[in-house]
């Protein structure tokens, strides 16, 4: 018979022994599953990410989705070095990705190679590659795409662009909607295509996010709102948009990694939220998350076609894409998130960005409000905030219908 004493020295010892070799630790309450002597393929991950704008935020919310994927062992972030380290997302790559790997080069010298690229990387190789940087297939984008072929990378992961289409006016946009065949995405297209890499890419439109380095699009509506000034909208208002959370573009740019086959068969996805708003809904939702009521307010819709777009964020007309494909290719589960809720937390960052109290050129809002015939006012409400000498004596009335 086996003392109690004993029986619990050989349940330890037996513990110890299956930690060891399932490689189980445990640190501060996390747990790590190595998987030892798994048949599951662990591959490494390359993300090439650009110096900010638009698309800023989708590196740092790609490797963090790459962490939690059970397909990738290590992530390596190749960096722009013209980023500003003292910005969002690029500041908190040490406190929020920690584990990933940052490599800092230029990526806009034209001359490199894809030896030189390789050289820059330490000599490693890439099973999976996720490219938010190129514009085209020369310089860095060029060695991108040749070093996945010599890697022999299972999947090259472009993010493209939704700009790229020409509306035929089928909405949403369709994958097989027509392309600006000089487009630098669609070259970086045809030239992975035709080098035989596993290329798949996504065309992603309007991205927010809590770190982006861009913010224009929602901050156009807020920097209005908060000052009680016009809202210059143009036409009827009516045309759709769709604004995505980085997190959920990050999660839709890495789901090709759970059916590879149909993601590279496919090839084209559109990248976006299922959620399509109206310009004047994006108004009143940008207007109840800063408390304002909507009898509060002033939109100016005003004829786009005689004054132009003016520093309006978004397209004269319907342009916007919907994850229909990646949904039924993919398996992709949809947004997480919701632009009516995201707006409480934007709203709270604007402010606190100083978005408020900013300076700001309202000239051109000035021209369009003053030019229509549904809006009497003598530019006393843009002194206020745009103090500068207002010459109108060659403004004409516009005869609007």
């Amino acid at each position: 018979m086996i003392k109690s004493s004993s029986l619990s020295i050989i349940l330890a010892a037996f513990l110890s022994t299956s930690a060891s070799a399932f490689g189980i630790s445990n640190h501060y309450g996390s747990q790590t599953i190595k998987r030892a002597g798994s048949s599951l393929s662990m591959s490494s991950a390359l993300i090439i990410q650009n110096k900010g704008g638009g698309h800023g935020e989708l590196g740092f919310q790609i490797a963090k989705a790459l962490e939690l994927n059970e397909k990738i062992t290590s992530v390596t972030i190749l960096q722009d070095d013209a980023c500003n380290d003292e910005r969002e997302p690029f500041k908190s790559y040490g406190s929020d990705i920690p584990n990933v790997n940052i490599v800092k080069t230029s990526l806009a010298d034209e001359s490199m190679t894809s030896e030189s690229l390789k050289e820059i990387l330490g000599g490693k190789s890439f099973e999976y590659v996720w490219d938010n940087a190129s514009k085209g297939p020369v310089g860095s984008g060029k060695a991108i795409c040749d070093c996945a072929k010599e890697w022999d990378t299972k999947l090259l992961t472009y993010v493209s662009s939704a700009g790229i289409y020409q509306p035929t006016g089928e909405f949403p946009m369709p994958e097989t909607t027509p392309v600006k065949e000089s487009a630098g995405q669609n070259q970086y297209d045809n030239y992975a295509v035709e080098l035989g890499v596993p290329l798949v890419s996504f065309r992603p439109q309007y991205i927010y996010g809590k770190k982006a380095s861009k913010n224009d699009y929602l901050d156009w509506f807020f920097d209005r709102l908060v000052r009680e000034l016009p809202l210059p909208i143009p036409s009827s208002g009516s045309q759709k948009v769709s604004l995505t959370n980085s997190e959920d573009v990050a999660s839709l740019l890495t789901a090709a990694l759970g059916n590879e086959e149909a993601a590279i068969e496919q090839r084209f996805f559109n990248c976006g939220t299922d959620q399509i708003y109206t310009y004047d809904e994006v108004a009143y939702m940008c207007a109840e998350a800063a408390g304002i009521s909507k009898d509060n307010v002033n939109i100016e819709h005003y004829d786009h076609e005689s004054l132009g777009k003016a520093t309006f964020p978004f397209r004269m007309t319907d342009f916007y894409v919907a994850p229909d494909t990646a949904k039924d290719k993919l398996g992709w589960g949809g947004p997480k998130d919701s632009l009516k809720d995201d707006l409480k937390w934007y709203y709270e960052g604007y402010v606190q960005r100083g978005g408020s109290e900013k300076k700001m050129d309202l000239a051109k809002d000035w021209e369009i409000v003053i030019g229509s015939k549904t809006y009497e006012d003598d530019g006393s409400i843009y002194q206020k905030w745009n103090p500068v000498e207002l010459d109108i004596s060659n403004i004409k009335e516009l005869n609007v219908e």
